[in-house]
């Protein structure tokens, strides 16, 4: 019997966009890997650096910060922060040992249902090349 390598991602999708196409992927049977872990925020600016590095610090191999796309925030400017944010955390991850590939961030808007699963298995499938972390 052989085992496969299943990467853990846990997703920041923000509410009003992201978790809505995956919510519409759900409704579409559009299939995409499972082994994705959702946490729903209210704005993708509300995702703090520090979260991000939780997630990892507790064994995520990837982390998917999702939001609305830039100019269609619910909340004005909150993706223009979450995207600042995600940069400047970006150089940190070589200090803490982390490929900067396992951290991504993307834009998902409630009618991408199918976006969102292409954005998933991509990730899974970067994740797989890549090999679990190193403890």
């Amino acid at each position: 019997m052989e085992l496969t390598y299943e990467p853990r991602i846990v997703g920041f999708l923000c509410n009003w966009c992201s978790y809505a196409g995956a919510d519409l992927a759900g409704t579409s049977r559009t299939n995409y890997p499972a082994n994705i872990r959702i946490i729903r925020v209210p704005c993708s600016g509300r995702v703090d650096p520090l979260f991000i590095v939780k997630a990892f610090q507790l064994g995520a191999d990837g982390v998917l910060v999702a939001g609305c796309h830039p100019g269609d925030c619910h909340y004005s400017d909150g993706n223009y922060h979450t995207r600042r944010r995600v940069g400047l955390l970006r150089p940190f991850l070589d200090y803490l040992g982390l490929d900067k590939a396992r951290l991504r961030l993307e834009w998902v808007s409630a009618s991408e249902g199918k976006r969102f699963s292409e954005v998933v298995s991509s990730f899974t499938d970067t994740l797989i090349k890549m090999g679990p972390r190193s403890s």
